[in-house]
This record gives structure tokens, C-alpha cells and sequence, in this order.
């Protein structure tokens, strides 16, 4: 069975950052667009940041442009999520999904993802 295991959440001080690991088992991420969804409480899913898996092409949601780095490490079949400059907005349990495509521009749109981690809380506060 696909399994895809997030970690590195924690909590971290305004300003501080984190780097989140999306590792997969049984298959290879390098086949799969990969993206990263956060959701706070009482707030819909977003897409945070997602890569292509074809060319490694990347995209972020706005409010993390600049913030956030996503890449791909092929031998250790993992995505991370660099999180830098972080901001109290930011807290949130963070997913990691992969997409079974290998031609087309990663999107951020949770219903193409077929497969979900269990996520990781990332809380930011002083």
C-alpha cells in the first residue's frame, strides 16, 4: 500500500524556521507530483506549495512566496518543505499528497492529490 509519512512539525517562535519531510514507501516520489496542504482550525485546506514530477517545476501559494522552499531529494525518496520567516498564520497541520501525473504543471487543488500523509502540526508562537 502507498504510504506517504510527514515529519519535522513542532513548535517554533515567530520568525524561526522549520524544514518538513514528506517520505514515501512503495513507490517512487520522482513519478508523482508532490504537494504540501496545510489546514488550520476552523479553516478549509490550502494548497501551500506542490512539485512537478516530470521537470521539478514548482509553485507556492502567495502567502508563502519568498518563505517556503519545496525540493526533492530522489535518492531519499523525500520532499521537503523549507519553512523560513515563519508567521503565527502559518500554524496548522501541514500534508504532504502525491498525484499520480507525470506530464502537467503541479497544481495546488487538493481533489487531484490520490494519495495523503497523516500530517504534521507546525505551531508558531511566542
Amino acid at each position: 500500500q502507498v504510504q506517504l509519512v510527514e515529519s519535522g512539525g513542532g513548535l517554533v517562535q515567530p520568525g524561526g524556521s522549520l524544514r518538513l519531510s514528506c517520505t514515501a514507501s512503495r513507490f517512487a516520489l520522482n513519478y508523482y507530483a508532490i504537494g504540501w496542504f496545510r489546514q488550520a482550525p476552523g479553516k478549509e485546506r490550502e494548497g501551500v506549495s506542490c512539485i512537478t514530477s516530470s521537470t521539478g517545476s514548482t509553485r507556492y501559494t502567495s502567502s508563502v512566496k519568498g518563505r517556503f522552499t519545496i525540493s526533492r531529494d530522489s535518492a531519499k525518496n523525500t520532499v521537503y518543505l523549507q519553512m523560513n520567516s515563519l508567521k503565527a498564520e502559518d500554524t496548522a497541520v501541514y500534508y504532504c499528497a502525491a498525484d499520480n501525473v507525470l506530464f502537467r504543471l503541479c497544481v495546488l487543488r487538493d481533489s487531484e492529490y490520490d494519495y495523503w500523509g497523516q500530517g504534521t502540526q507546525v505551531t508558531v508562537s511566542s
